[in-house]
């Protein structure tokens, strides 16, 4: 049974994998962090945040010093699909943000039918197609 844990993750409950939701591919053990089975781009916050005034005339620029900070881009590596960003000081490690419990939650989900879905909650419209209106 597979278990959706964000709007591109979802965790195997048989065979205890993280899975990218959009192709399936497998990532990671699901006891462990799914981002070590990602693709990493390590971005220069300055691609991200450009500076607002000119850097050749000031040392400060409203833009992320490099030195004090880093963009990890995490990536499927079959499909491509960005799964999660990350800002982090350089030299420290990706963060460890979902420890699932996958004996609780393979218990909480036994009792359930087969292809039982979580709702996307009362706030999301659900729609059919991609259509919309104006």
């Amino acid at each position: 049974m597979r278990v959706a844990m964000t709007e591109y993750l979802e965790i195997d409950l048989d065979e205890e994998l993280w899975r990218c939701r959009r192709c399936g591919q497998d990532l990671a053990p699901a006891r462990g962090n799914y981002k070590e089975g990602t693709l990493v781009h390590d971005r220069d916050p300055r691609e991200i945040h450009r500076p607002l005034i000119d850097p050749a005339k000031y040392e400060f620029t409203f833009a992320p010093d490099p030195a004090w900070c880093r963009i990890l881009e995490f990536y499927c590596p079959g499909c491509g699909t960005m799964v999660e960003t990350e800002y982090l000081p350089p030299g420290h490690a990706p963060t460890f943000d979902m420890e699932i419990d996958i004996d609780a939650l393979k218990t909480q989900w036994a009792t359930r039918p087969p292809g039982t879905g979580i709702s996307a909650g009362p706030d999301v419209p659900v729609t059919v197609g991609h259509s919309h209106q104006h």
